[in-house]
């Protein structure tokens, strides 16, 4: 092949690599950026795990705190098997759907309107709860133990759906053949 049809061929399949939200265009090489990326959003959520297990135990420990050493001992073992389970189950969740999320997953562009959908629900979303963490505190450390289970899952895969999608996407942008 000549060099003219090298750099031709080379100029019809380049294409830009798509950034992804949090990690941006880290995901292509997974190098030191992108390791730096994904241990920084696993320290936030670490600090976030403890910030709302420690809330979670101190509004059940008010809301508990005028029982009777019986009775809240009796709720103190029910809450730890509740827990013990919930954490299980956010953990088998995020794993289901994690699973299914890299049998389809989704194109750069879908990533990053999933990302701005989440940015406009989460202040709904998050005001209209406050009222609701009152009215949960007697099942708050199993709902805690929950976000920590799925959490965790979430922080220990190999990659995202949004990584598969993406070099998929980018293989198929490469080929010339648009999904």
């Amino acid at each position: 092949m000549s060099r003219s049809a090298a750099t031709a061929t080379a100029r019809i399949t380049a294409v830009d690599i798509p950034s992804l939200p949090k990690l941006g265009t880290t995901w292509h090489r997974r190098g030191a950026l992108y390791w730096l990326c994904r241990a920084r959003t696993t320290v936030f959520l670490l600090v976030v795990m403890a910030l709302v297990s420690f809330f979670a135990l101190s509004l059940y420990q008010g809301f508990t705190s005028e029982w009777s050493p019986t009775a809240r001992t009796v709720a103190n073992r029910v809450q730890v098997a509740a827990s013990c389970a919930a954490l299980v189950w956010g953990w088998i969740k995020q794993r289901r759907g994690h699973h299914e999320a890299l049998l389809n997953p989704p194109t750069p562009e879908q990533t990053r309107q999933a990302k701005r959908d989440h940015n406009r629900r989460a202040p709904g979303r998050a005001a209209a709860g406050r009222g609701l963490v009152l009215l949960a505190a007697p099942v708050m450390p199993a709902f805690a133990a929950y976000i920590v289970g799925w959490l965790t899952a979430w922080l220990t895969v190999r990659e995202y759906p949004s990584e598969v999608g993406a070099r998929r996407w980018l293989e198929l942008e490469r080929q010339g053949s648009r999904p």
